[in-house]
Protein backbone atom coordinates (compact mmCIF):
# COMPACT_ATOMS: atom_id res chain seq x y z
CA UNK A 1 0.00 0.00 0.00
CA UNK A 2 2.82 2.41 0.85
CA UNK A 3 4.38 1.66 -2.54
CA UNK A 4 1.09 2.59 -4.29
CA UNK A 5 0.89 5.95 -2.50
CA UNK A 6 4.56 6.63 -3.17
CA UNK A 7 4.06 6.07 -6.90
CA UNK A 8 1.06 8.39 -6.83
CA UNK A 9 3.04 11.21 -5.24
CA UNK A 10 5.85 10.71 -7.78
CA UNK A 11 3.39 11.06 -10.68
CA UNK A 12 1.92 14.24 -9.18
CA UNK A 13 5.41 15.70 -8.69
CA UNK A 14 6.33 14.93 -12.31
CA UNK A 15 3.10 16.61 -13.50
CA UNK A 16 3.84 19.76 -11.50
CA UNK A 17 7.39 19.79 -12.86
CA UNK A 18 6.10 19.81 -16.44
CA UNK A 19 3.83 22.75 -15.63
CA UNK A 20 6.69 24.92 -14.37
CA UNK A 21 7.75 27.58 -16.85
CA UNK A 22 4.55 27.06 -18.84
CA UNK A 23 4.12 30.77 -19.65
CA UNK A 24 6.24 30.54 -22.80
CA UNK A 25 5.36 27.05 -23.97
CA UNK A 26 1.65 27.25 -23.13
CA UNK A 27 0.32 30.74 -23.94
CA UNK A 28 -3.26 29.56 -23.31
CA UNK A 29 -2.35 29.39 -19.60
CA UNK A 30 -0.64 32.79 -19.68
CA UNK A 31 -3.03 35.03 -21.68
CA UNK A 32 -2.39 38.72 -22.35
CA UNK A 33 -5.99 39.83 -22.89
CA UNK A 34 -9.40 39.71 -21.19
CA UNK A 35 -10.88 37.09 -23.55
CA UNK A 36 -7.97 34.72 -23.00
CA UNK A 37 -8.07 35.37 -19.24
CA UNK A 38 -11.75 34.48 -19.05
CA UNK A 39 -11.18 31.29 -21.03
CA UNK A 40 -8.18 30.34 -18.86
CA UNK A 41 -10.29 30.72 -15.72
CA UNK A 42 -12.90 28.41 -17.23
CA UNK A 43 -10.21 25.84 -18.06
CA UNK A 44 -8.82 26.01 -14.51
CA UNK A 45 -12.31 25.66 -12.99
CA UNK A 46 -13.06 22.63 -15.17
CA UNK A 47 -9.72 21.03 -14.34
CA UNK A 48 -10.19 21.57 -10.59
CA UNK A 49 -13.71 20.09 -10.57
CA UNK A 50 -12.63 17.10 -12.64
CA UNK A 51 -9.52 16.72 -10.49
CA UNK A 52 -11.70 16.47 -7.39
CA UNK A 53 -13.67 13.62 -8.96
CA UNK A 54 -10.52 11.80 -10.08
CA UNK A 55 -8.88 12.22 -6.67
CA UNK A 56 -11.95 10.86 -4.84
CA UNK A 57 -12.27 7.88 -7.20
CA UNK A 58 -8.57 6.99 -6.86
CA UNK A 59 -8.74 7.35 -3.07
CA UNK A 60 -11.80 5.09 -2.91
CA UNK A 61 -10.11 2.56 -5.18
CA UNK A 62 -7.04 2.47 -2.94
CA UNK A 63 -9.23 2.17 0.17
CA UNK A 64 -11.31 -0.70 -1.25
CA UNK A 65 -8.25 -2.60 -2.46
CA UNK A 66 -6.63 -2.22 0.96
CA UNK A 67 -9.74 -2.81 3.09
CA UNK A 68 -11.18 -5.77 1.24
CA UNK A 69 -8.05 -7.50 0.02
CA UNK A 70 -7.82 -11.23 0.53
CA UNK A 71 -5.79 -11.88 3.65
CA UNK A 72 -6.02 -14.05 6.74
CA UNK A 73 -8.24 -12.70 9.51
CA UNK A 74 -9.69 -9.90 7.35
CA UNK A 75 -12.34 -8.24 9.51
CA UNK A 76 -14.09 -6.43 6.63
CA UNK A 77 -17.84 -7.04 6.68
CA UNK A 78 -18.91 -9.85 4.36
CA UNK A 79 -22.36 -9.18 2.84
CA UNK A 80 -22.92 -11.45 -0.16
CA UNK A 81 -26.59 -10.43 -0.49
CA UNK A 82 -26.04 -6.64 -0.26
CA UNK A 83 -27.10 -4.83 -3.46
CA UNK A 84 -28.59 -1.46 -2.52
CA UNK A 85 -27.86 1.73 -0.59
CA UNK A 86 -30.09 4.76 -0.98
CA UNK A 87 -27.54 7.00 0.75
CA UNK A 88 -24.72 5.98 -1.59
CA UNK A 89 -26.96 6.37 -4.65
CA UNK A 90 -27.91 9.89 -3.59
CA UNK A 91 -24.24 10.75 -3.07
CA UNK A 92 -22.91 9.41 -6.38
CA UNK A 93 -25.73 11.01 -8.36
CA UNK A 94 -25.79 14.32 -6.49
CA UNK A 95 -22.07 15.06 -6.87
CA UNK A 96 -22.02 14.76 -10.72
CA UNK A 97 -25.24 16.80 -10.98
CA UNK A 98 -23.73 19.60 -8.86
CA UNK A 99 -20.49 19.57 -10.87
CA UNK A 100 -22.34 19.68 -14.21
CA UNK A 101 -24.60 22.47 -12.95
CA UNK A 102 -21.61 24.59 -11.86
CA UNK A 103 -19.75 23.97 -15.14
CA UNK A 104 -22.88 24.72 -17.17
CA UNK A 105 -23.49 28.02 -15.42
CA UNK A 106 -19.97 29.37 -15.88
CA UNK A 107 -19.62 27.98 -19.42
CA UNK A 108 -22.85 29.62 -20.60
CA UNK A 109 -22.06 32.88 -18.82
CA UNK A 110 -18.54 33.15 -20.23
CA UNK A 111 -19.51 31.98 -23.73
CA UNK A 112 -22.11 34.72 -24.11
CA UNK A 113 -19.72 37.29 -22.60
CA UNK A 114 -17.13 36.46 -25.27
CA UNK A 115 -19.55 37.43 -28.05
CA UNK A 116 -19.27 41.08 -26.98
CA UNK A 117 -16.31 43.49 -26.89
CA UNK A 118 -14.42 43.69 -23.57
CA UNK A 119 -15.89 46.27 -21.20
CA UNK A 120 -14.16 49.51 -20.25
CA UNK A 121 -11.84 49.36 -23.27
CA UNK A 122 -11.05 51.74 -26.09
CA UNK A 123 -12.67 52.19 -29.48
CA UNK A 124 -12.96 48.82 -31.27
CA UNK A 125 -10.93 48.12 -34.39
CA UNK A 126 -12.15 45.78 -37.13
CA UNK A 127 -9.95 43.35 -39.05
CA UNK A 128 -11.46 41.25 -41.83
CA UNK A 129 -9.74 37.87 -42.14
CA UNK A 130 -9.72 35.54 -45.14
CA UNK A 131 -8.04 32.14 -44.93
CA UNK A 132 -6.48 30.95 -48.18
CA UNK A 133 -4.33 27.98 -49.21
CA UNK A 134 -1.90 28.34 -47.31
CA UNK A 135 -1.83 31.91 -46.12
CA UNK A 136 -3.83 34.52 -44.17
CA UNK A 137 -5.16 37.72 -45.75
CA UNK A 138 -6.12 40.65 -43.50
CA UNK A 139 -8.09 43.79 -44.39
CA UNK A 140 -8.34 46.90 -42.20
CA UNK A 141 -11.57 48.62 -43.38
CA UNK A 142 -11.15 51.69 -41.18
CA UNK A 143 -7.51 52.24 -42.16
CA UNK A 144 -7.90 51.01 -45.78
CA UNK A 145 -4.76 48.86 -45.67
CA UNK A 146 -4.20 45.12 -46.03
CA UNK A 147 -1.58 42.59 -45.00
CA UNK A 148 -0.67 38.97 -45.60
CA UNK A 149 0.58 36.63 -42.86
CA UNK A 150 0.93 39.32 -40.18
CA UNK A 151 -1.11 41.95 -38.38
CA UNK A 152 -0.34 44.99 -36.27
CA UNK A 153 -2.85 45.88 -33.56
CA UNK A 154 -2.90 48.60 -30.88
CA UNK A 155 -2.63 47.45 -27.28
CA UNK A 156 -5.66 47.91 -25.07
CA UNK A 157 -8.25 48.21 -27.85
CA UNK A 158 -10.92 45.58 -28.59
CA UNK A 159 -10.47 43.87 -31.97
CA UNK A 160 -13.39 42.46 -33.89
CA UNK A 161 -12.18 39.82 -36.32
CA UNK A 162 -14.63 39.13 -39.14
CA UNK A 163 -13.67 35.71 -40.44
CA UNK A 164 -14.31 34.00 -43.76
CA UNK A 165 -12.52 31.64 -46.14
CA UNK A 166 -11.82 31.32 -49.85
CA UNK A 167 -10.35 27.84 -49.34
CA UNK A 168 -11.21 24.76 -47.23
CA UNK A 169 -12.59 25.40 -43.76
CA UNK A 170 -9.93 26.52 -41.31
CA UNK A 171 -9.77 27.72 -37.72
CA UNK A 172 -8.35 31.12 -36.71
CA UNK A 173 -6.48 30.99 -33.41
CA UNK A 174 -4.21 33.34 -31.44
CA UNK A 175 -3.51 31.26 -28.29
CA UNK A 176 -2.20 34.16 -26.17
CA UNK A 177 -5.32 36.27 -26.83
CA UNK A 178 -8.19 33.81 -26.80
CA UNK A 179 -9.99 30.85 -28.29
CA UNK A 180 -10.34 29.84 -31.89
CA UNK A 181 -13.13 30.48 -34.40
CA UNK A 182 -13.81 28.75 -37.71
CA UNK A 183 -13.38 30.39 -41.11
CA UNK A 184 -15.88 29.05 -43.67
CA UNK A 185 -16.62 29.96 -47.30
CA UNK A 186 -19.75 32.06 -47.70
CA UNK A 187 -19.97 32.94 -44.01
CA UNK A 188 -18.75 35.79 -41.80
CA UNK A 189 -17.94 34.57 -38.29
CA UNK A 190 -17.04 37.10 -35.60
CA UNK A 191 -14.49 36.92 -32.81
CA UNK A 192 -13.71 39.57 -30.19
CA UNK A 193 -10.17 39.66 -28.81
CA UNK A 194 -7.92 42.18 -27.10
CA UNK A 195 -4.21 42.36 -26.25
CA UNK A 196 -3.16 44.36 -23.21
CA UNK A 197 0.60 43.78 -23.41
CA UNK A 198 2.97 44.99 -26.12
CA UNK A 199 4.78 42.13 -27.84
CA UNK A 200 4.71 39.68 -30.73
CA UNK A 201 2.44 36.67 -30.50
CA UNK A 202 1.78 33.73 -32.79
CA UNK A 203 -1.45 33.12 -34.67
CA UNK A 204 -2.16 29.94 -36.55
CA UNK A 205 -4.62 27.81 -38.45
CA UNK A 206 -5.88 25.22 -35.99
CA UNK A 207 -7.72 23.08 -38.55
CA UNK A 208 -5.90 20.65 -40.84
CA UNK A 209 -6.02 22.13 -44.34
CA UNK A 210 -3.71 20.03 -46.47
CA UNK A 211 -0.14 19.92 -47.69
CA UNK A 212 1.23 23.14 -46.14
CA UNK A 213 -0.93 23.17 -43.02
CA UNK A 214 2.13 23.92 -40.86
CA UNK A 215 2.70 27.17 -42.81
CA UNK A 216 -0.67 28.62 -41.79
CA UNK A 217 0.95 30.80 -39.13
CA UNK A 218 1.19 34.57 -38.74
CA UNK A 219 2.67 37.15 -36.36
CA UNK A 220 0.48 39.38 -34.22
CA UNK A 221 2.44 42.54 -33.42
CA UNK A 222 0.87 44.33 -30.47
CA UNK A 223 2.14 47.91 -30.36
CA UNK A 224 1.32 51.21 -28.69
CA UNK A 225 -1.44 53.33 -30.23
CA UNK A 226 1.04 55.88 -31.58
CA UNK A 227 3.19 53.15 -33.12
CA UNK A 228 0.11 51.61 -34.73
CA UNK A 229 -0.76 54.92 -36.40
CA UNK A 230 2.84 55.26 -37.60
CA UNK A 231 2.68 51.74 -39.03
CA UNK A 232 -0.51 52.56 -40.97
CA UNK A 233 1.10 55.69 -42.39
CA UNK A 234 4.21 53.75 -43.38
CA UNK A 235 2.18 51.06 -45.16
CA UNK A 236 0.18 53.70 -47.04
CA UNK A 237 3.32 55.52 -48.19
CA UNK A 238 5.57 52.57 -49.07
CA UNK A 239 3.38 49.69 -50.27
CA UNK A 240 1.51 48.94 -53.48
CA UNK A 241 -2.27 48.85 -53.74
CA UNK A 242 -4.10 45.57 -53.44
CA UNK A 243 -5.71 44.70 -56.79
CA UNK A 244 -7.98 42.00 -58.11
CA UNK A 245 -5.04 40.51 -59.97
CA UNK A 246 -3.03 40.37 -56.74
CA UNK A 247 -5.92 38.61 -54.99
CA UNK A 248 -6.21 36.05 -57.77
CA UNK A 249 -2.50 35.38 -57.40
CA UNK A 250 -2.76 34.96 -53.62
CA UNK A 251 -5.82 32.75 -53.88
CA UNK A 252 -3.88 30.08 -55.74
CA UNK A 253 -2.64 27.28 -53.44
CA UNK A 254 0.88 27.99 -52.29
CA UNK A 255 3.07 29.48 -49.56
CA UNK A 256 4.10 33.14 -49.37
CA UNK A 257 5.80 35.50 -46.93
CA UNK A 258 4.59 38.67 -45.24
CA UNK A 259 3.16 41.41 -47.46
CA UNK A 260 1.58 44.84 -47.01
CA UNK A 261 -0.80 46.89 -49.22
CA UNK A 262 -1.48 50.60 -49.11
CA UNK A 263 -5.14 50.29 -50.13
CA UNK A 264 -7.66 47.78 -51.42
Amino acid sequence: MKSLWRKGFVLIAIGLLFLTGCSDKYPVLNPVGPAGEREKNLIVLSAVLMGIVVAVVIALLAFIVYRYRDKPNNKAAYKPNWDDSKILEVVWWAIPIIIIAVLSFYTVRDTFALTKPPKNSGEPITIEVTSLDWKWLFFYPDQDVATVNYIDVPAGRPIQFVLTSDAPINSFWIPALGGQEYTMPGMAMRLWLQANEVGTYTGKGANFSGKHFEDMQFDVNVVKETDFNKWVDKVKSSSDAFTKQEYQKLAKPGVTGEKSYSSY
